[in-house]
This record gives C-alpha cells, structure tokens and sequence, in this order.
C-alpha cells in the first residue's frame, strides 16, 4: 500500500516564502499614498495612476513569467522577477516626479509577477498530489495573506524613523533575501502522455475556443478591481473618512490611536481573516464545485462592501468590514487556478493562468486608477465603491455556465 503523499513539500515551504515576502511589500503600497503626495504636492490621482501602471504591468508580465517558467526553468523566472522587483523599488526611491515613478512601476509589476502567483502557484501545483492540489494551492495563496498582515504595518513602522525612499531600498533587499529559499524549488512536472506531447500553442488555442475559459477571464476582472481598490485607496479612506478613536476605548488601548493607524491595520486585518478564508476555500475546493464557490465568493463580497458602503463609518464598521472581506480575499485564487488546472491539465498551467490573471489585473489597474481619479474630482471614494460592487455582482453570475469537466483533445 502507497503511502501518502505529504501535504507540506519543500517546494510549498519556500513557495509560500517567495509569496509571502512579495505581497508583503506589495501591500504596503497605500500606506505610502499620503506621505508621497504631501511631500510633492502630487494630486492623489497622480500616485494612484503609478500603482495601477504597476498593477497592469503584474498581468502582462503574468502571462510571460508563467511562458519562460515553462520553458526555460522555474527557478531563473523567479530569479528574473526578483531583479526587476528590486530595481523597481531602488529607481522608485529616487523618483521625485510623477511620470519618473510610474516608469518604475512598470519594473515593480513585472516584479510581482515574476515572484508571485502565476509562477509559484504553476510549480506548487505540479510538485502536489491530486489530493493535496486543492489544499496547496490554498497554502500557497495563504501565504500571500501573511505577506499582508505584516506588509502595512511594517511599513507605518519604518516610517517611524526613516524616509519612505530609504524604506523602499529596504524592501529591495527583503525580495532579494527571499532568494536564498530557492534551492528547494526542485518541483517534478506531472502530466499525462497526452499533455507533454502537446505544444503550448495548441494547448492555448483550445482555451481560447473553449467559452469556459473566456467566463473565467472575465470573472477574474473584479476581483482585481476590489483588491488593489482597497489595497490601494483603504488606508487613505479611512485616515479621511473614519470617526475619531476615542481616549480610553479598546482600539486606543491597543495602540490603534489615529485613523492612519486604524487604516493601516484594517490592510492587516484583512489579511489576517483570510489566512482562514483561503484555507477554507481550499478545502471546499476539493469536495465541491469550484464554480459555485467562486460564484458564492463575488456574491458574499458585493453585499458586504454594498452594506459597508451604505452604513456611517466608524472604526467599529472599519474592523467588521475588514475580517468580512478579509475572509474572502484571496479565496478565489486557489479555486480559479485549481480550476484552470482541472480544465486544461497541468502543463501550461502557468501560462493559461497567467492570461486569466490579466484580466484580474486589467480590473487592478481600473480600480487604482479610477478611486484616485474620481477621488480628485468629486472629493470622495463613493462612486468607486459602487462600480466595484456592480462588477462583483457581474462576476457571480459569469461563473455560473462554466463546464466545470477536463477538455478533452478531440
């Protein structure tokens, strides 16, 4: 009798490290929102429209870090996406004009890309069992929401005693250290007989025809709307827009005693929460349909921010919102590349999850860009919140008609 294969590899171990340091200094990016435009005088449109360059240069770089992965080596991708993550962040510490830092973030986002989802997630997936897929997949993604918990408020901390530009070079070092975790990045590739004599191209061309995948791609768009929205554009909403942290209360007893504080700990919250949620989601995604769920998952989101949005804000409402959105964050990642990998097998999976992450992150840059942008002229985050629910509410309903079988070659 076999014995089981074991849910905690090498490979996820330092997968999970690689995830957890980029989206750390990825999610750190909105606490530096105010402390950029004020010492420029940039309008918030300014900073918002580098993020989003910087999120839309993460899905095209996507598509292609996943493509050399698979064809060059897993391991010189990451390598290639930490050199442009870190030059990235070293040229942006001595940008002083807008147009100049978003250049840099088009370096930023290949950086992400090439250390993030698209490329761990293919290895993590290849390297896991059939009945560990689900659940390493959902580790791995997991990781990416620790990165969140400790990115915000490690960066408010280094503030505290140094410039942003020097804390930029520090995160520049951190992606670089995460490095030394990639010898064991040794993944073996399984596929069917079927798979490895198939070319890339015919592989893509059956995605391509297959409806399936074209009402994945457009699921994906708001959930990358949604995140890099918040991510983004949160803490400034909620260092503007939320009621005083009362002396004595518990939120000021636990050192949360300014909305910029508050802000900065509701990107960790949400981060926190799901940690849970996407374990969940992994589990769920082993034993149910992954269509529902993610159907169920956009749904849950667009009522919450619906509620959120309709509702005064205080900082009790902040924190609720948080862990409710939280546990649903990053759950629909491990379902949407579980699902991309039961539908059309495990050898380009990289690359074909790599072109329904542009979609999400075409949604990124509109969500980045667009709060600054509407922020500016009407002096609120209000419109952009509901556009942001009505793509979610559109997301549920787009995943409803997916054939959720293996695509057979004719």
């Amino acid at each position: 009798m076999d014995k089981k294969a074991p849910l905690m590899t090498p490979v996820l171990v330092a997968g999970c490290l690689i995830i957890m340091t980029g989206f750390a200094i990825r999610a750190s990016f909105g606490v530096f929102q105010i402390p950029i435009a004020d010492e420029f005088g940039w309008l918030r449109s300014e900073f918002s429209l580098a993020i989003a360059i910087q999120n839309l240069a993460w899905g095209i770089g996507q598509p292609i870090f996943g493509a050399i992965a698979e064809k060059v080596g897993d391991r010189k991708a990451i390598i290639l996406g930490a050199l442009c993550y870190a030059a990235g962040l070293l040229l942006s510490s001595g940008a002083t004009s807008p147009v100049a830092h978003q250049t840099y973030e088009i370096l930023v986002g290949f950086g992400i890309a090439g250390t993030g989802f698209g490329v761990i997630l293919a290895v993590v997936g290849r390297a896991a069992s059939d009945d560990n897929r689900s659940m390493s997949l959902a580790i791995a993604t997991a990781a990416g929401s620790a990165g969140q918990v400790i990115g915000a408020p490690l960066a408010e901390y280094l503030l505290g005693f140094m410039t942003w530009q020097m804390t930029f070079v520090t995160f520049a070092g951190l992606i670089m250290a995460s490095l030394l975790v990639l010898p064991m990045m040794r993944s073996p590739a399984p596929a069917t007989r079927a798979e490895l004599e198939e070319s890339m191209g015919v592989i893509l061309l059956r995605a391509f025809k297959d409806p399936s995948y074209t009402l994945i791609f457009l699921g994906f768009f708001s959930c990358g709307y949604q995140l890099a929205f918040i991510t983004a554009h949160f803490p400034a909403f909620v260092t503007e827009a939320c009621g005083a942290i009362l002396p004595g209360g518990v939120l000021h007893n636990m050192g949360i005693t300014t909305t910029s504080r508050l802000g900065a700990v509701a990107i960790s919250l949400i981060g926190l929460a799901n940690i849970a949620g996407t374990l969940l989601a992994g589990y769920l995604g082993k034993h149910y349909s992954k269509k529902y769920l993610l159907a169920g998952i956009y749904a849950g989101r667009t009522v919450i921010a619906a509620v959120f949005i309709m509702t005064p804000m205080t900082p009790t409402t902040v924190i609720i919102f948080s862990i409710l959105m939280g546990s649903l964050w990053l759950a629909t990642v491990p379902l949407t590349s579980g699902l991309v990998a039961h539908i059309y097998g495990l050898r380009y999976m990289g690359t074909l999850y790599g072109i329904v992450f542009f979609s999400h992150q075409l949604g990124s840059f509109l969500g980045v860009w667009l709060g600054g942008a509407l922020y500016d002229i009407y002096g609120t985050y209000t419109y952009v919140w509901w556009v942001g629910i009505a793509v979610g509410a559109f997301s549920a309903i787009v995943h409803l008609p997916i054939r959720e079988r293996p695509l057979v070659a004719a």
